[in-house]
């Protein structure tokens, strides 16, 4: 039994049981807050762990008034999400089509932690929001950490990456390097991966950093609690792309997961990276 068989993505489901208190904070294109609400998010096992409840509550953080209250139970996942040995894992649109909303949530966790991100795009696949996840097991510390800043990436970055398949196929393992400068009011990356080597520069923009060197433009925003998400602006037609979210769970230790499709908009791979940054 390999870890992206049926079986065990259940299991890995099942690390994330018990009861998540937090909050749902959306955010605009350009990191602007536009909103935000309590939450309570329960997933509970049933029937020996055979099914799971889920309840997601999210409460007004001015009147206390719960404003959507909704429960689900299923005894099997879907095709559009996958999961991690540890947790942590991503579910989605499986197909990108022009004229049609597209988006997909990319979640972490490190013990009673769980940060998620939800990124989603517009019938003219524009990005629309980002809707941040900061949630933390009840009656466990709520320790969040300050927003994300450049000076915290900037450096050199040796990560471990775990690739999985939709279609589960064996996992790949490798590793990377990512080299993250500051010049002047531009970034410089690095990224040195088994038959990649990529460098790519961009604009700094307040919380912004913007890559247009490329096939097409790329937006980084940086987020609270050490949070980051990485999107095409627009979702580009014909052209493999790639959602990514990032959380730095300490300093110099961070965490990426990447979604990608391929250039018929099918989704075809998961991976997490664990970084550490040379001191």
């Amino acid at each position: 039994m390999t870890y992206s068989d049926p079986i065990s993505q259940w299991d890995s489901l099942l690390t994330n049981l018990g009861v998540w208190q937090g909050s749902f904070s959306r955010f605009s294109p350009k990191g602007l807050l536009q909103d935000e609400t309590s939450s309570q998010v329960t997933l509970e096992g049933l029937s020996n762990n055979r099914t799971i409840r889920q309840t997601i509550q999210q409460v007004s953080s001015q009147t206390g008034e719960i404003l959507s209250n909704k429960v689900l139970e299923y005894s099997t996942l879907g095709r559009s999400i996958l999961l991690f040995e540890t947790g942590e894992f991503s579910q989605g649109s499986l197909q990108f089509s022009p004229f049609s909303e597209f988006g997909a949530e990319l979640g972490f966790m490190q013990g009673d932690r769980r940060l998620r991100l939800v990124q989603l795009f517009d019938k003219g696949s524009q990005l629309s929001s980002l809707t941040l996840v900061r949630e933390h097991r009840q009656d466990s510390l709520r320790a969040e950490r300050p927003p994300l800043t450049l000076d915290q990436l900037v450096g050199t970055w040796y990560g471990e990456a775990v690739t999985i398949y939709p279609d589960w196929r064996s996992p790949d393992r490798y590793a990377t390097t990512l080299s993250i400068q500051k010049e002047g009011d531009r970034l410089v990356q690095q990224l040195t991966a088994p038959e990649v080597s990529l460098t790519s520069t961009a604009a700094i923009e307040g919380c912004i950093l913007r890559f247009e060197q490329g096939q097409y433009p790329i937006q980084v925003v940086l987020l609270p609690d050490g949070a980051s998400s990485n999107t095409p602006i627009q979702i580009p037609k014909g052209q493999p792309f790639f959602l990514e979210a990032g959380w730095l769970i300490a300093a110099g230790l961070r965490q990426r997961m990447i979604r990608r499709y391929d250039a018929q908009g099918a989704w075809v791979s998961l991976t997490l990276v664990t970084e550490r940054r040379s001191q």
